[in-house]
């Protein structure tokens, strides 16, 4: 694996007390540049790297509040990824996405892309640790940063991230610690109603927590809950903790916000579905996003309303946001990238 001026992701760590003002200040130019570091990402430049384009990879360090490889370094078994039939941790998959990009002669930089200006050829970029230096340059650009879910913050949340706690029932739902065992969804929207449906397969009985005396979803998705026996929809309802025996969950405290009153709800699973964040604050406001900040991309391609900044993963799904749905639009943001670059040629 390759990294930029010898840095190792150790030094990085350590500050920049390390680094020369030469090292930080210098300028670079490459012909394609990659902001991410999940299966979009690393897809993108696999297909690059193969294509004797040697792409240049940034994938961040704890960008967004993740560590390089996205989502899927929080996510335990992997069971739907084709190809691993008897599944694995999400971070192991990470790491086989990374080594297979490097393999191919991908330069891998863990730097966060802190800085992008889209307004003039080639697309300038600075990182965290050159903000105030000359910018580096590129002929084209794939952003490939990924979008995190909404949290609700609860107390004992951390504790039970990803040990009852998710964020995805299509993801999670079907792992054996929520098989036959009641389940919690938050949320009132279409997405809570689909995820809700979802988890009965599973699950003994789903409840849905919604915070208002009404639901907001569509109307057909609100018949679809309503009609569902294993559905239960808990209205005026909150979270207020997420308890269990230190390893997994098994309770959730709630209140009734109407009747001020407070209970113990016994859940082995409990599913946020509040909505997600794109992470794509950087180029806000210079390509074209929907009115949730999602990077909207030609029909059938990665490319967006500017020639040569392409757009692969969650940065512009706001719909499916799986693991294997990413690494196919990163794969079309690469071959894409490839087919602008040879036009400038």
């Amino acid at each position: 694996m390759l990294y930029r001026s010898g840095l190792t992701l150790t030094s990085r760590v350590s500050r920049i007390s390390n680094i020369t003002s030469t090292a930080i200040k210098r300028m670079v130019h490459n012909k394609v540049t990659i902001i991410g570091s999940g299966p979009a990402a690393h897809t993108a430049a696999i297909y690059l790297a193969r294509a004797e384009i040697k792409p240049t990879l940034y994938e961040g360090m704890m960008a967004n509040g993740v560590a390089a490889g996205g989502q899927l370094t929080t996510t335990t078994d992997i069971e739907n990824f084709p190809g691993f039939p008897q599944g694995l941790l999400g971070s192991e998959l990470m790491d086989r996405m990374k080594d297979q990009s490097a393999r191919f002669g991908t330069e891998i930089i863990t730097e966060t892309v802190s800085k992008v200006d889209l307004s003039s050829r080639p697309f300038k970029y600075w990182t965290e640790f050159n903000e105030d230096g000359p910018a580096n340059t590129t002929d084209a650009m794939i952003l490939a940063t990924g979008a995190s879910a909404k949290r609700v913050n609860l107390p004992g949340e951390e504790t039970y991230w990803q040990q009852g706690i998710s964020a995805c029932a299509v993801c999670d739902g079907a792992v054996p610690i929520f098989r036959n065992k009641p389940l919690a969804v938050i949320g009132g929207g279409d997405s809570a109603c689909e995820e809700a449906g979802f988890l009965t397969k599973y699950g003994s009985k789903v409840y849905l927590l919604v915070r208002k005396d009404h639901l907001r979803a569509s109307t057909i998705m609100q018949r679809r809950v309503q009609k569902n026996d294993k559905i239960e929809i808990l209205y005026n309802t909150v979270a207020l903790e997420a308890k269990g025996n230190g390893k997994l969950l098994d309770t959730l405290r709630i209140k009734n916000v109407k009747e001020n009153k407070e209970s113990d709800l016994q859940v082995n699973g409990l599913f946020y579905a509040i909505g997600h964040t794109p992470a794509t604050s950087i180029v806000q406001g210079q390509v074209t996003t929907d009115e949730s900040g999602y990077i909207k991309t030609i029909p059938g391609t990665a490319e967006t309303n500017i020639p040569g900044f392409f757009a692969a993963g969650d940065v512009q799904d706001s719909k499916y946001r799986q693991a294997i749905t990413s690494a196919g639009t990163g794969c079309m943001a690469g071959l894409d990238a490839e087919r602008y670059l040879s036009s400038l040629e």
